[in-house]
């Protein structure tokens, strides 16, 4: 078992060495062959992204604006008859209702830092991922005012059939093969102010791009954290969604009726924390009075922006609660449901951009509170810079604090933290051109990240238009959180092809 310190220190001077590299590096270094200038960083720059949700969700116009091309130059000189030449004109000027796209994907991960098992556990040595992924998505717009999108994805990871033995029979069943529908949802505009969506779809609520405080409303796939990021982990619910715009401001109205929570590790996975396997889940019916609702106020104004959101939704955690008094006793996982309020700002001043997040959720439930409620405190600051040449430097940190804290919490099987402190340090650089993207992440949990922390250094290549090259490393380090106590022996490397078409 690695230790908690494991590769802790040896990590963050590796974190700084390479921080250094990226931001310091002589700019001409990587200059462009072709000898263009590289791209600068204008105020108009930092403001991208400070869009209404409109447009930061899939606003209802996206792909709504296929222009007609530019007549030729020498249209004037052609002998074809009038009538013809409308025909024509007006054949290449309509563009297709349908648009088909979508994804092939291979993916692998190598497990560099595992001991031999124990007799009857999974081996996770060398390859630990083999996976050939197909999202197939079609979209049909049959007026500028309406459209239909539908996207279906799905994988199988040859390693679970290659070496079904080596693994628990459970991880072999959820983890080798997968398919859903990823989304699938109608959208349109109403009239000049009002938009609807329904269907399956993501709502991304908050400003931060690496840790959630005000976006609760859909639930993320966290069967491997670390290898990628919050924007594509996020799993589509089914909802219907209505926007009201007026002047600089929006106010959106949510009703979700799809029931669907976190995907979790299992028992037996390598990021499982725990030697026995979980109480039974149980979950809502998914009846009408399941559903669950949001609301959104936005406002963009120049320079800053701020959104202020009530929700009243399912905890995509579990608790565990004690059924009956029979012994030995009865466990079940179950969902409390809570009310959050919370608001959210951006802030650009030059190559500054400043977040900031707040929420308070109540009631959560507990195994050692039974039948009590408690609430907690969520807060979060965060710096955006992009002064230099290429380079994107972003600082996040939240700080979670439950409300009358009661010390039953920290007891089994809870393990629930007086306060619970997360930082987040990106550095992000282009080179060649932008075909070239190289990313460091630093996730911690607690101030010194004594309760578990994750690095990431990834590369990003655009072979061409069509094919992507992706490949980095993955270090972990055990923390003091229950959820992060078995997790420093899950280094690996990872890779990836992604043909787009």
């Amino acid at each position: 078992m690695t230790s908690i310190k494991k590769l802790r220190w040896q990590s963050y001077f590796l974190a700084v060495f390479l921080m250094a590299g990226l931001v310091f590096l002589p700019f001409n270094l990587w200059a462009d062959t072709a000898g263009k200038p590289a791209a600068t960083t204008s105020d108009e720059d930092v403001l991208a992204g400070f869009e209404d949700e409109k447009s930061a969700d899939d606003d209802a116009l996206s792909g709504f604006d296929d222009a007609p091309t530019d007549d030729d130059a020498l249209s004037g000189f052609e002998d074809t008859p009038a009538d013809d030449k409308t025909k024509a004109s007006q054949t290449k000027k309509s563009p297709s209702i349908w648009h088909f796209s979508g994804h092939l994907k291979l993916a692998g991960a190598y497990s560099f830092s595992h001991s031999a098992p124990a007799a009857n556990q999974s081996d996770w040595r060398g390859l630990s991922r083999q996976r050939t992924e197909l999202q197939l998505a079609l979209r049909i717009k049959p007026s500028e005012r309406w459209q239909v999108y539908g996207a279906v994805n799905g994988f199988k990871d040859w390693v679970y059939t290659t070496r079904k033995e080596d693994f628990n029979p459970n991880v072999v069943s959820a983890y080798e093969e997968e398919i859903e529908i990823r989304e699938l949802y109608f959208q349109g505009r109403l009239s000049d102010r009002f938009d609807v969506k329904l269907g399956r779809q993501i709502m991304v609520w908050g400003k931060s791009d690496n840790v959630r405080v005000t976006d609760v409303l859909n639930p993320l796939d966290l069967r491997e954290p670390g290898l990628t990021d919050i924007a594509d982990l996020r799993l589509p619910v089914a909802m219907s969604r209505l926007d009201f715009y007026v002047g600089a401001f929006s106010v959106t109205g949510i009703a979700i009726h799809e029931i669907r929570f976190h995907k979790i590790p299992i028992f037996g996975s390598d990021f499982y924390p725990g030697d026995v396997p979980p109480p039974t889940q149980e979950k809502p019916a998914g009846n009408f009075e399941d559903t669950q609702f949001g609301l959104a106020l936005n406002g963009v104004f120049s320079g800053w922006d701020a959104s202020f959101y009530l929700a009243d939704v399912y905890d995509h955690n579990t608790y565990v609660k004690r059924i009956g008094t029979s012994l030995p006793p009865v466990l079940k996982r179950q969902h409390a449901r809570l009310k959050m309020v919370g608001a959210a700002a951006n802030l650009a001043y030059g190559n500054w951009l400043v977040k900031t997040e707040a929420a308070c959720l109540s009631g959560f439930r507990s195994f050692n509170r039974s039948g009590q409620e408690y609430a907690r405190l969520d807060a979060l600051l965060g710096f955006e810079y992009a002064g230099f040449k290429n380079t994107t430097l972003s600082i996040e940190a939240v700080n979670r604090i439950i409300i009358d804290y009661d010390a039953a919490l920290i007891q089994a099987p809870d393990f629930i933290e007086a306060g619970e402190f997360q930082s987040v340090l990106r550095l992000s650089r282009d080179f060649l051109n932008e075909t070239l993207n190289l990313t460091l992440l630093l996730s911690s949990w607690g101030i010194t990240g004594q309760d578990g922390s994750f690095e990431r250094l990834g590369a990003e290549y655009d072979l061409n238009d069509a094919i992507k090259l992706i490949g980095g490393v993955v270090l972990y380090q055990s923390g003091n959180l229950a959820r992060f106590q078995n997790i420093g022996d899950n280094d690996r490397v990872y890779f990836e092809v992604k043909y787009s078409f």
